[in-house]
């Protein structure tokens, strides 16, 4: 059995009666899962009492995962929805590093990593970090993908940057820091929400649609990938995304 250990996590979301609530003691075992103990400190609603917490986020994105064939899969790897905010405190850093190495990511030519910070979700995936990153055949890059552009995403770059590195020395692979400073980091313009609450569930269809959508041969060559756009999908789409997946706020 795997073993658990005792991590001061401050968590904040809802719970299933859709109240403001707080995790502040939570069980995290040995591979990184984090088993939620939730303590109700606040009753009152909050003005984000619409967003997806991390377990509503990771029960959803699990249906989504199995919805995909194994030989469809098997492009694809992600980390868990809250390994990179614990990963920017210095606290968690070095475990959550841990975790990452075991998964060896850089096998797959996709890497979904969802990052929560500041009250905001946003998508960024590693693309075709399984080829040698100076390949003269794919192009290695990162997409940064926010449904809410004027939060300001490009703020991420330097702290993702210094999260790509560490991940490459926890595994100890050899790269340079001038070879990560060169992977451009891509901010398509992707849909953008309709209020507040939605990134999360932004995040979840941006997912889906990426693993349908995703060619064999990733490549930037004159521009995004034919499907990254403006109008990726309508909304329409997205409200009918939503209620198959029981997300509606």
């Amino acid at each position: 059995m795997a073993k658990r250990k005792q991590l001061e996590i401050q968590f904040i979301g809802e719970d299933e009666e859709g109240t403001s609530c707080t995790v502040t003691h939570s069980t995290v075992s040995a591979s990184g899962r984090f088993l939620r103990n939730k303590r109700r400190v606040n009753a009152r609603n909050t003005r984000q009492q619409g967003m997806l917490n991390s377990k509503q986020f990771s029960d959803c994105f699990e249906k989504i995962w199995k919805i995909f064939p194994d030989n469809q899969r098997a492009s694809f790897t992600y980390l868990d929805c809250l390994w990179f905010s614990w990963y920017m405190d210095e606290l968690f850093k070095e475990k959550v590093l841990e975790w990452i190495s075991r998964k060896h990511i850089f096998t797959k030519k996709y890497v979904f990593v969802p990052i929560l910070h500041w009250r905001h979700w946003n998508l960024l995936i590693f693309c075709n970090f399984d080829k040698p990153l100076q390949s003269n055949t794919q192009t290695t890059c990162m997409l940064l993908l926010d449904s809410m552009q004027m939060s300001g995403p490009r703020r991420l770059e330097p702290t993702i940057r210094k999260f790509l590195l560490d991940v490459y020395e926890a595994e100890k692979r050899p790269v340079m820091k001038q070879a990560i400073s060169k992977i451009p980091l891509l901010i398509p313009k992707v849909p953008q929400q309709r209020n507040g609450e939605d990134c999360g569930r932004f995040v979840l269809y941006f997912i889906s649609l990426f693993m349908e959508s995703a060619p064999k041969n990733f490549s930037t060559t004159g521009g995004y990938p034919y499907f990254m756009k403006e109008d990726w999908f309508a909304p329409q789409d997205f409200d009918c995304f939503c209620k198959r997946f029981k997300l509606c706020s």
